[in-house]
């Protein structure tokens, strides 16, 4: 059995082992990026990869068993190989999934370097235009050529949708600077995969200052990863660009994407998610429509790729065993704790309304106390606002990778716990808030009279709440 087959066969039994997130509530401000869910600390920030693959600026539907892995262990090489070139934020990592930096503010830049005309400015040349970012390029270029030398053409960084050309000027002080760092890097790059067969197209970096003079820059984020560069075969480029070259020395095709409609043939196959873009297209996806599910041979296929570029690129062995998926999520959870990151459950406090602020603040008390952590309330009624509270709760269970206790508190008649406990997997305690405004005072029996099988948790005192709370934590994490 060849080694692609026994690795393919391996991927297919994994197809389901997948981690869809990397969300951890207790660790406090949250980011979901595409791929990584990133936790910023107060001097750290703790990025979890998880399995999922994005194109055309979408999630798509179903992740890639052991893209996560794969991704940091990229990440970890190219760090580690550019150490000398510049400073970079990594700090040791607990687990295969996880990625550990130092925080420094982020500039806001997508700095992108590229070698070859290819991917997106490959098309807009072919669409007529002669400037990238600024720089002016001359007649005459053609798809897959690879520039005299690299260019530097960053773009904006944002949250969705496409990032934004803009010039290297339009960055400011920070502009030269970016400029000399990113191609320094880009040539490192380029050296160490060449020396593996490969030919480094493009690719982008992030960096962070370090606030230390005017214009300080630490790598941050990743690096090189087939998330973020492309590569190529440097034998199948020079077996296909002469021919590709030759064609278009006769005139006959107005450009080279014409030509690959004729001789499909001549495609040179990249080494990054472009397989995903291709084979999405190939399914019949034209922007603005509904992106198609990738099929399991394709998963595969695309797994395959990212584990092959590694190893190509890095001359490791990629060790399945390190990453075993059925249990992935605990054993994140076990290396975080066991790095001191963190307790490995968390409490989830839902209020019925911002007027038991005051409630609240004796529960984050006894909380606090108690040691035990936790996330800032949600507030919502269980009666006027039902469904802002089942979709918050789904949320929360599908999302965090660690236990939850869900700790709620409610005036009045108290839907909001029995409400929460009927939609969740996990242990619901209610506190019930007692009040002497006006002439009421909390029905207790609202929480207590509870149906069948909606097992609830009534403790009236705040303290004892907080650490009935922690005893439960303190069982599951």
């Amino acid at each position: 059995m060849s080694n692609e087959q026994e690795y393919k066969e391996i991927i297919k039994a994994n197809l389901n082992n997948v981690l869809t997130s990397g969300f951890v509530p207790e660790l406090g401000t949250h980011k979901k990026g595409k791929v990584r869910d990133n936790h910023f600390l107060e001097d750290r920030v703790v990025m979890i990869a998880s399995d999922r693959v994005s194109s055309f600026d979408h999630v798509l539907s179903r992740a890639i068993p052991f893209k996560g892995v794969i991704l940091n262990l990229f990440n970890e090489w190219a760090m580690e190989n550019a150490a000398d070139v510049m400073p970079n934020a990594m700090l040791p990592s607990p687990d295969p999934n996880v990625i550990i930096q130092t925080a420094f503010p982020n500039y806001g830049f997508e700095c992108v370097v590229r070698g070859f005309v290819w991917g997106s400015m490959a098309a807009d040349y072919e669409n007529g235009s002669r400037t990238k970012s600024g720089i002016s390029l001359p007649e005459g270029l053609l798809r897959y050529q690879k520039l005299d030398e690299p260019i530097f053409t960053p773009t904006t960084k944002v949250e969705k949708g496409h990032d934004l050309d803009i010039s290297m000027v339009a960055m400011g002080s920070l502009g030269p600077k970016a400029q000399e760092a990113s191609i320094r890097l880009f040539k490192r790059y380029q050296q160490l995969a060449a020396e593996k067969g490969l030919f480094l197209i493009d690719t982008k970096y992030e960096f962070g200052d370090t606030l230390k003079n005017e214009v300080s820059l630490v790598l941050i984020d990743e690096s090189t990863t087939p998330d973020s560069s492309r590569f190529c075969s440097i034998e199948e480029y020079n077996d296909k660009w002469p021919r590709i070259f030759e064609y278009m020395r006769t005139g006959k095709w107005e450009d080279v994407s014409a030509l690959l409609k004729e001789k499909p043939e001549l495609k040179i196959k990249e080494e990054s998610k472009q397989f995903v873009r291709d084979v999405l297209i190939a399914g019949g996806y034209k922007d603005g429509t509904k992106i198609p599910d990738l099929t399991d041979d394709q998963i595969v296929e695309t797994a395959w790729r990212y584990i092959s570029s590694y190893e190509t690129l890095t001359g490791k062995t990629f060790d399945f065993a390190q990453s075993e998926l059925p249990t992935v999520k605990k054993r994140i959870m076990n290396n975080l704790v066991k790095a001191g990151i963190a307790y490995g459950a968390c409490v989830v406090p839902i209020g019925a309304s911002k007027t038991d602020a005051e409630h609240w603040g004796k529960l984050e008390k006894a909380l606090t106390e108690a040691k035990v952590p936790f996330t800032q309330p949600f507030y919502g009624s269980a009666h006027r606002e039902t469904q802002q509270v089942l979709d918050f709760v789904h949320n929360m269970d599908a999302t965090s990778i660690e236990p939850l206790v869900y700790l709620t508190f409610a005036g009045r008649s108290n839907g909001l716990g029995p409400v929460v406990a009927g939609n969740t997997p996990y242990p619901v305690i209610a506190n019930p808030v007692f009040s002497d405004i006006g002439t009421y005072s909390v029905d207790i029996h609202s929480s207590l009279r509870m149906p069948s099988k909606l097992p609830l948790a009534v403790v009236v005192d705040p303290g004892n709440a907080a650490l009935m709370a922690k005893r439960i934590v303190d069982m599951v994490r």
